[in-house]
């Protein structure tokens, strides 16, 4: 099988699957879950063989499909896979089969259907990471909404209406704003190109004021800003994470909220980047808010998922920070903080639905001393939370250090200029990774240590094997890449090159009319 026809398969073996699990009357649970289990599985072993694959040092598009779809609007069926998508698409695949695994027990009502959705949203996903052809991203773009609409609105928590309501109105204004964009945008290449075309490439191509520059990364920044999510435009996030069943929250933690970043990084600011200079100020700013902001608001929860849920608000603005930057170590660092979110939060968060299977609530103060309950439990608690407030050799770390390290060396040379603004601000980012300590290790200490409590007094039962399975895999994938960042630094080095090239050289052009 050749690579390009290995990357379709990845794309579209969830859309059958889903398809095959309608033929498998709905009472065989285990059937169901066996077919989601093999199928994921595949698709994971099929990314990992095309990662091996993939060549760091060529440039451009590997493993492409190119085939139009629709010619009159030049419209292309275009997927392949760069340095900026290459390990998404293998943290996307990799999360899967651990979310089918982790639903085991979570989920026990209407469980085809179930898998169905989750089959659908990584189809959704994986089209949006592999999609070259801005039409078609927003396709997938869309499509991610209804799975993860039925997937909180049916199995979710009490206020699960509320939350739904609430996501997906903010994520389709959102969205109706980047469609009038990305129309503009097609209409415009055809007017100075006499070409109709949606591509990625091509639109790169079409010269556009700065005045008309700035609404249209502003209708794009708004659509991406609100995945992320960025301060003010977060507040569907704890709402969504606390009603969704843990598998949603793992899929929304572990691939949903990177859409907004890799959007950024892929479309956002090298279409506009005139504009994206412009507007890097008040970008950095609210990333940094968000940071700090996060980190507060999640110090003071007594909810042990809205404390993740406000930490990853705080994280993913480290990610923001590195891809304003507009460093090379600070843009890869983006990255690798990109996937090490979705690693570390995916495990919090099956960690938290583990012990709620257990005790059904969610107030920390109800729980203290689980470690010498369920110590086992314990040992990836410690190892979680020390991923995520950065503890080296872990991949908190790594992309946490390369994130600010890109940060202080552009703001360095702009502070011996006189704009002491970048500097600022990331000095005041650094103080997110202290109170990151504060709030996690104050989450673990009330946990894990001190007197001996449970909310109804049971004693609880330590991990099971299949769900030491999953932690483990996951904390192997966590030191992985702390430890030996350099095989995905190098598949990332070119894309982020490029990415950096794309917005320095159209600002500097500005910058000298």
């Amino acid at each position: 099988m050749s690579e390009a026809l290995m990357l379709n398969v990845i794309l579209w073996l969830p859309l059958a699957g889903a398809l095959a699990l309608l033929l498998i009357p709905r009472d065989k649970t285990s059937e169901v879950r066996a077919v989601s289990t093999v199928l994921l599985g595949i698709q994971f072993v099929l990314a990992l063989v095309l990662y091996r694959a993939f060549d760091g040092g060529v440039d451009g598009l590997q493993f492409a499909t190119n085939v139009p779809w629709i010619a009159e609007w030049g419209v292309h069926y275009a997927i392949g896979l760069d340095g900026a998508n290459v390990l998404l698409v293998l943290l996307t695949a990799f999360l899967g089969p651990l979310v089918i695994v982790g639903a085991t027990h979570a989920i026990e009502k209407d469980v085809r259907l179930f898998h169905v959705m989750v089959l659908l949203l990584q189809f959704a996903m994986m089209g949006a990471f592999l999609a070259q052809d801005l039409f078609l991203f927003y396709l997938f773009w869309e499509a991610m909404l209804i799975p993860m609409f039925f997937m909180i609105g049916i199995w979710g928590g009490a206020r699960r209406a509320y939350a739904t309501i609430k996501f997906v109105l903010y994520t389709a204004f959102g969205s109706i704003l980047m469609l009038a964009a990305l129309i503009y945008l097609a209409i415009q290449l055809q007017a100075q190109g006499g070409v109709a075309s949606f591509a990625f490439a091509d639109l790169q191509k079409v010269t556009l004021p700065l005045a008309v520059q700035m609404p249209l990364l502003g209708a794009f920044a708004l659509s991406f800003a609100i995945k992320v999510p960025v301060v003010p435009l977060h507040t569907w996030l704890p709402d969504a994470h606390v009603e969704a069943p843990t598998p949603g929250s793992v899929i929304l933690a572990g691939v949903l909220l990177k859409m907004g970043t890799y959007g950024f990084m892929k479309l956002g600011f090298p279409l506009f980047p005139d504009a994206t200079r412009q507007l890097t100020p008040l970008l950095m700013t609210l990333s940094v808010v968000s940071i700090v902001y996060g980190a507060c608001l999640a110090l003071v929860q007594t909810d042990i998922k809205k404390i993740i849920a406000y930490s990853s608000i705080s994280h993913l603005g480290y990610v923001m920070l590195g891809l304003l930057s507009l460093d090379l170590v600070g843009i890869q660092g983006a990255i690798v903080q990109m996937v090490s979110h979705g690693l570390v939060a995916g495990g919090l968060f099956l960690l938290v639905g583990m012990v709620y299977e257990r005790c059904h609530t969610r107030e920390l103060a109800a729980y203290g001393g689980l470690a010498r309950q369920i110590p086992r439990y314990a040992v990836f608690f410690l190892v979680f939370t020390l991923a995520s407030v950065g503890l080296p050799t872990t991949s908190g770390f790594t992309g946490e250090f390369m994130s600010l390290m890109g940060a202080f060396t552009a703001a360095w040379p702009q502070h011996l200029d006189g704009n002491n603004g970048p500097l600022i601000l990331a000095v005041v980012a650094c103080t997110g990774v202290v109170l990151g300590a504060l709030y996690m290790l104050r989450f673990a200490l009330t946990f894990l240590f001190g007197p001996t409590k449970t909310p109804h007094g049971e004693a609880l039962s330590d991990l099971s094997g299949r769900e030491t399975f999953l932690l483990t895999t996951l904390a192997v994938a966590v030191f992985w890449l702390g430890l030996f960042p350099n095989g995905a630094l190098q598949k990332t080095e070119r894309a982020a090159k490029h990415f950096q090239q794309a917005v320095m050289a159209a600002g500097m052009v500005s910058d000298a009319r």
